[in-house]
């Protein structure tokens, strides 16, 4: 708890810091006046009381024309304390969640946590749900304890001037108890409050159990959602059903056990709530009955005896809620300890890690580099090259050499490992995947990405998707689709190289990033390393027939005990297409490819 609070105090510094004053500020003072208006109300029941056992009509007239003003300002001050509360717990989650997500998606944190953290599944729910859970009865708790203290304080002090103290007379011996009813009060809500925490206790590991279970299901029906196709495929349906149903079991016993101890905690709390509002009219009988108290102040005192009752009894009808909420707390902070983590590199253990720098000329230099696996074992060993700005480089290997963690190594993804990756300061480094991204949005914010919308024209997406084959989606290009469903493979890739064209970077790193297309499209879209791309210097990982053509170099990792090594050679590019391939080419780049959309 001491380590969410600290992370959570943040919001009271630093540039929210005039914000967050300001909201408590506002916040304090309707609840101040809330108090108040209680307090009101409840001088006002022994006004009206009293008036009406002396039968004085004019009080009663006196005490009814002010309930109106009364109830009036309880009102404003209640929708206040409402508004206000919202308010707050609005802006505050604001800042949790843009510290948090900022904190997970920079440097691509949500990308190292997927490989070394892989135990603290969803953290995107963490972010979107536990923060709300732990921000929102935060702001609740505080706010209640403080009334609770203020109300307790203001009533305490009416059970004290109006019950007066008590004598008890038995077996020959007289007791006077002072302020007997603010004793009793106090005394009865610390007796409900220690019964409350002994039963309920044990709730906050069961709630936080119950919630990691729920997390994992939500997670595995995300898995199932997402390679719905595959699992169709294979015929996969009942392994799934058999899974997801094994998976809620764990849920479902995770809930009895939460079942079972509120069912404890409902007991006690059933109790105090039908004992309480009796007590008081029990402790202030006698005196009412022996002239000592007026009905006014029995029913004022009856009020405020229920009034110091609910502070006192704040922590038993919340302790369900904070049980929650801690466990709530206890996952926001696994999160910020795990992103601690892999900022510190404590969770790849003792491995050195991959040094990037920045190079003194416009060359990749890769210096005696060791890429690892996140368990230290050697995937890469002993690699040592240098790319020139312009070139072409294959890297080629058998498959588990390493050539995809290589890449990812030169693109920044991977630090594991051990050497020097120094890439140029001012070229612009792009990474295409074999399963290029797709955003929510129009084809024109796709096809920008990474960009915003409107970066660039509609012209030059029109232009860039036609020489990339793909000129028929130019049509689409405002049409809100969920079109990472629609684009299918060899569409996604073509438009991965629209992009290229569109931002022209100075290095592109790939990664099969062709293996969706067939021969001619390849040919097509590899064409543009050779005009419109022809400077920038690309590193790309393919096994697909006639890459060869389009690179300058090859580097084959070969496999070896210690980690694989690497060999690197020049490759001769043929210096003009052949007639086939400009058949090929002009077939797609003629009205921008065919209007059919084949899968």
């Amino acid at each position: 708890m001491r380590a969410f609070l600290k992370l959570a105090s943040g919001f009271w510094r630093g540039k929210s810091a005039k914000r967050a004053f300001f909201l408590t500020a506002v916040l304090a003072a309707f609840a101040a006046a809330v108090v108040g208006a209680q307090y009101g109300m409840n001088r006002w029941q022994k006004v009206f009381f009293d008036a009406l056992e002396k039968k004085n009509l004019d009080g009663v007239w006196s005490a009814v024309m002010l309930l109106p003003l009364l109830v009036i300002a309880l009102s404003i001050a209640m929708s206040g304390h409402t508004v206000s509360r919202m308010w707050f717990q609005m802006r505050w989650r604001e800042w949790m969640t843009r510290r948090l997500a900022g904190w997970w998606i920079a440097d691509q944190r949500y990308y190292r946590m997927s490989i070394v953290a892989r135990e603290h599944a969803a953290p995107e729910y963490r972010i979107a749900e536990d923060v709300r859970l732990s921000i929102d009865p935060l702001t609740d708790f505080v706010i209640g304890i403080a009334m609770a203290v203020g109300t307790g304080l203001t009533f305490v002090t009416v059970l004290w001037t109006q019950g007066g103290s008590y004598t008890l007379t038995a077996f020959g011996t007289t007791i006077t108890i002072p302020a007997y009813m603010a004793i009793a009060a106090i005394l009865y809500g610390a007796t409900t409050a220690t019964a409350a925490y002994l039963t309920g206790r044990p709730l906050v590991g069961h709630v936080s159990h119950k919630n990691q279970m729920e997390a994992e299901f939500r997670a595995e029906m995300t898995r199932l959602r997402e390679n719905g196709e595959s699992i169709a495929l294979i015929r996969g349906d009942e392994g799934e059903l058999r899974s997801t149903l094994e998976n809620y079991s764990r849920i479902v016993g995770a809930w009895m056990k939460v079942i079972r101890q509120q069912g404890v905690i409902s007991s006690v709390y059933n109790i105090n709530v039908a004992f309480y509002p009796v007590a008081p009219l029990l402790l202030a009988a006698p005196k009412y009955l022996a002239g000592e108290m007026t009905l006014g102040s029995v029913m004022q005192t009856a009020a405020a005896f229920s009034a110091v009752l609910s502070a006192l009894n704040w922590f038993a009808d919340n302790f369900v809620r904070l049980a929650e909420w801690f466990a709530s707390v206890k996952r926001v902070d696994e999160l910020v300890d795990t992103l601690e983590a892999v900022d510190a590199g404590v969770v790849t253990g003792p491995a050195e890690r991959i040094d990037l720098r920045v190079s003194k000329d416009e060359s990749i230099h890769i210096r005696d580099l060791q890429v690892a696996h996140r368990d230290g074992r050697v995937v890469v060993d002993s690699a040592s090259t240098i790319i020139h700005p312009g070139d072409k480089v294959l890297i080629a290997g058998e498959s588990g050499t390493g050539k995809s963690t290589l890449i990812r190594a030169l693109a920044g993804l991977w630090p594991w490992g051990a050497g020097a990756i120094e890439m140029p300061a001012t070229a612009e480094v792009t990474f295409v995947p074999q399963k290029p991204y797709i955003p929510r949005g129009n084809l024109r914010a796709v096809t920008s990405f990474p960009k915003e919308e409107g970066a660039y024209s509609d012209e030059a997406i029109t232009a860039a998707l036609r020489r990339c084959g793909v000129g028929y989606l130019a049509k689409h290009l405002t049409a809100d689709e969920p079109w990472s469903d629609t684009l299918s493979g060899g569409e996604r890739q073509a438009i991965a190289f629209a992009r290229l064209i569109l931002q022209k970077p100075g290095v592109i790193i790939m990664d099969e990033a062709t293996s969706a297309l067939d021969e001619d499209r390849q040919t097509l879209l590899m064409g543009l390393f050779r005009e419109e791309l022809a400077g920038a210097t690309m590193i790309s990982v393919g096994h697909r027939p006639g890459l060869e053509e389009y690179h300058d170099r090859k580097i084959t990792l070969h496999r070896e005990e210690t980690g694989a090594r690497i060999t690197s050679r020049r490759l001769v590019r043929r210096g003009s297409l052949s007639e086939g391939v400009l058949k090929r080419m002009k077939r797609f780049l003629v009205g921008g490819g065919s209007d059919s959309r084949p899968r």
